[in-house]
């Protein structure tokens, strides 16, 4: 079977423009592909969304063209994104193929007559008569239902133990199906231990839900997975045919700094092997500047006509001192900038650190305590000290006539020549 595989296509308020345009290019080529059915592997919504907003208009009306070409299996991916019940209206949309909506851990059949068939407990015990293919779906694992009955420490490792154990005991029924000439696959949206974010980041920790041996257990010949945002994939020889477990990656670029191209997995999926190639989409372009410190108002202009910024979203970085935030021509950085579609202008600031003096607060006089200071900032004190004598020996206003008068005194200098006055006006 020739099988589409979508994900993470993230329709929101925020990112409609980035969404639409690569799924609709994406199910442009799908259909252009003759792909005999479609998986949405999670996350197809980017938060709960109303039934009067753009975003949901625009992804049922996708969803719907894509169900005119072919049957679609849509997954539940994770619950921040599409909230529990958010998938539900997509299987009433009446297109001339069904939407299945998978919500549960459960097995579906494609059938020959185009009709998804899911089984009434988490399995099949024999594959239907009239199957093209077999589904076995794995959606988001609720973590704090396993939380509430093991305890919240114990919680990663036991929905790790868990799913290893369900996901052998698939085996059985992907074997009875590969026997019969039945493809077999796997649809899930999680963690895999050791795949890398789309960031560049590994995946290491005790809470992803998936290693690579434990999806292979489940013995189908296909493992198509949603969750993070890179194409990635893993492959295996056995002597049953050839594995392979692939994420697809989201369908746009949605945040900067993203690695590698975006796009739509095509899967070739038969009884003794799988294959997939991914298709890029027209996802936008993005380019990042970076500066240790103050914008570079040159260097900004070459980066930007090496880079070629007409069309692109750029986001310029810098690291600059409390002190020089204002020195920041945020103005002219923009004018630079003009021929990107998008702009974002990140500037962090480094805060004045001031160290206290340790001790200081022991000491009983306040003379003691400026020359504490003094000596852990490496100031001269003298003319601090002479000050703070003054004021505590003299009154305000006699302070202020001899400084006025040109004719202070302190218990240091005698009247007299005009250098003694000007270092008393210095002070």
């Amino acid at each position: 079977m020739r099988i589409a595989h979508f994900s993470d296509l993230h329709y929101g308020a925020a990112t409609l423009e980035e969404a639409d345009r690569c799924f609709g290019a994406a199910i442009d080529r799908a259909i252009a592909e003759g792909v005999e059915a479609a998986v949405i592997s999670g996350d197809a919504t980017d938060h709960g969304l109303d039934l009067h907003e753009p975003a949901t208009r625009r992804l049922c009306a996708q969803v719907r063209r894509l169900a005119d070409h072919c049957p679609v299996l849509m997954l539940q991916g994770t619950f921040s994104h599409e909230p529990p019940g958010t998938l539900a209206v997509f299987g009433l949309l009446g297109a001339r193929h069904p939407v299945y909506v998978a919500e549960r851990i459960e097995q579906v059949v494609l059938m020959e007559d185009g009709r998804w068939l899911s089984s009434t407990g988490w399995r099949f015990d024999l594959v239907p008569a009239g199957a093209r293919a077999l589904l076995t779906c794995v959606p988001t694992i609720n973590k704090a239902v396993v939380a509430a009955t093991v305890g919240a420490v114990e919680a990663p490792q036991a929905v790790g133990e868990h799913l290893a154990l369900l996901l052998r005991g698939f085996a059985l029924t992907n074997r009875r199906a590969r026997a019969r000439g039945v493809p077999t696959i796997a649809v899930s949206h999680g963690t895999v231990f050791g795949s890398v974010s789309e960031h560049g980041v590994p995946m290491a920790g005790f809470d992803h839900e998936f290693s690579t041996g434990v999806l292979f257990s489940a013995e189908t010949q296909a493992v198509m997975l949603g969750h993070i945002h890179r194409h990635q994939r893993w492959e295996q020889e056995v002597p049953e045919g050839r594995q392979c477990i692939a994420y697809a990656g989201s369908i746009g670029r949605f945040h900067f700094g993203e690695h590698g191209d975006k796009g739509f997995l095509l899967w070739e999926v038969t009884p003794d092997g799988a294959a997939c190639e991914l298709v890029p989409t027209p996802a936008r372009r993005t380019i990042d500047i970076v500066f240790e410190g103050r914008p570079d108002l040159e260097a900004l202009r070459e980066a930007a006509a090496s880079h070629g910024i007409d069309g692109a979203h750029v986001r310029v970085r810098w690291t600059v001192a409390d002190e020089d935030r204002h020195a920041v021509d945020r103005a002219a950085i923009a004018r630079l900038l003009a021929g990107a579609a998008h702009t974002k202008l990140e500037g962090r600031i480094v805060p004045i650190v001031r160290a206290r003096a340790p001790g200081i607060s022991q000491l009983t006089s306040l003379a003691d305590k400026v020359q504490r200071w003094a000596d852990l900032t490496g100031v001269e004190p003298t003319c601090v000290l002479d000050c703070l004598e003054a004021l505590v020996e003299r009154a305000p206003a006699e302070i202020a006539e001899q400084l006025l008068s040109g004719s202070a005194e302190t218990h240091e200098l005698e009247p007299g020549g005009p250098g003694q006055q000007d270092e008393v006006r210095g002070r």
